[in-house]
């Protein structure tokens, strides 16, 4: 279990991974970790638990213990499961705290394998450029092929692409679509998953730790974009590998298996961020344009006679969570 005393001595690298109910998925990354560790800088990976309740505390600690991995790992249960920002931030806050934050932290998700030198690569990144705040792995298949993992801001216009779906419109707006094609290169953006993230010391001494308001989805954006209103850039490393099986943790976004409805924390989500971070008007512009556009794509689905890839019960669930019907206000919970 956490000794934050002996954690904190020398560090330079504090690595968190959030598990909740997905033991072995964490206990293979922690495995990819053994060969990586040794080529880092002084580094600490503190594993939290979310509450899990299925036995992911007793069978991650007996891994530690028998892979002989409390040299440079530490399990820390939480009392609650108080979703993502919160699981991370718990490992986090007793440095934040105590004036002895480590000069990076990292988010690891999970459901990643780290492939050979893909910790050390980003590390070795923001020691060379000292203005970047943030910086994200290239996340991939196994097999390889890149996921796309660094992103715009959500905008009017992405809203607006996402929900009508038309070929000659997303052309136009190609500049503003979320999820642009991957780099080869290192580039600028402007934010990038968490499940494979570093963040300078510096950003987190200037806009605190993650918003506990969000329970899952649109955090490390949200994270990313209070970054870059401080003067702390972002950028992606497709130097560094990380192998993601996508939504293995969540369930939500594996697109292998049929589409999910999406929970009510997504929409949460959403609504938080537009709301807190642009007002009422621009959300409820935000959302009338998606609720428009998706409507008219699923008509077009039905004529053209395409597939049904959309989650379950969509649009009723987008209108019923949108600003009109929800309003102004948000949870003012919030990690400063």
């Amino acid at each position: 279990m956490l000794d934050f005393q002996q954690s904190t001595e020398g560090l330079t690298l504090l690595i968190v991974v959030l598990n909740y109910r997905t033991p072995a998925l964490t206990i293979d990354c922690l495995r990819s970790l053994v060969d990586e560790i040794p080529t880092l800088p002084p580094t600490r990976v503190v594993v939290t638990d979310n509450l899990s309740g299925d036995g992911s505390v007793e069978q991650i600690q007996a891994a530690i213990e028998a892979g002989g991995w409390g040299t440079w790992a530490d399990l820390m249960p939480l009392p609650k499961n108080g979703g993502f920002a919160y699981g991370n931030n718990a490992a986090i806050r007793p440095y934040y705290e105590s004036g002895t934050l480590p000069p990076y932290v990292m988010l690891l998700n999970p459901d990643t394998v780290v492939r050979p030198g893909g910790i050390r690569t980003l590390w070795q990144f923001m020691e060379a450029n000292t203005k970047v705040g943030i910086a994200g792995s290239r996340l991939e298949d196994p097999d390889g092929t890149p996921q796309r993992s660094a992103f715009r801001f959500h905008t009017l216009f992405s809203e607006m692409d996402s929900g009508v779906r038309l070929g000659v419109l997303s052309r136009l707006l190609q500049p503003w679509v979320v999820a642009p094609p991957v780099s080869e290169e290192a580039c600028l953006t402007d934010w990038v998953a968490g499940a494979s993230m570093m963040v300078r010391r510096e950003v987190i001494q200037d806009i605190g730790l993650m918003d506990e308001g969000y329970f899952m989805y649109y955090e490390e954006m949200d994270y990313c974009l209070q970054a870059h209103r401080a003067g702390w850039p972002c950028w992606y490393v497709p130097e560094s590998h990380v192998v993601h099986l996508v939504g293995q943790a969540s369930g939500v976004t594996d697109q292998k298996r049929p589409p999910k409805r999406l929970p009510q924390y997504w929409f949460d989500s959403r609504h938080r961020y537009f709301i807190k971070n642009y007002g009422w008007v621009y959300g409820a512009v935000a959302d009338a344009l998606w609720a428009a556009g998706f409507a008219s794509w699923r008509a077009r689905r039905v004529l053209q006679q395409k597939p049904d890839l959309d989650p379950p019960q969509m649009l009723g669930d987008f209108w019923r969570n949108s600003v009109f019907m929800r309003g102004r206000a948000i949870d003012p919970a919030k990690t400063v």
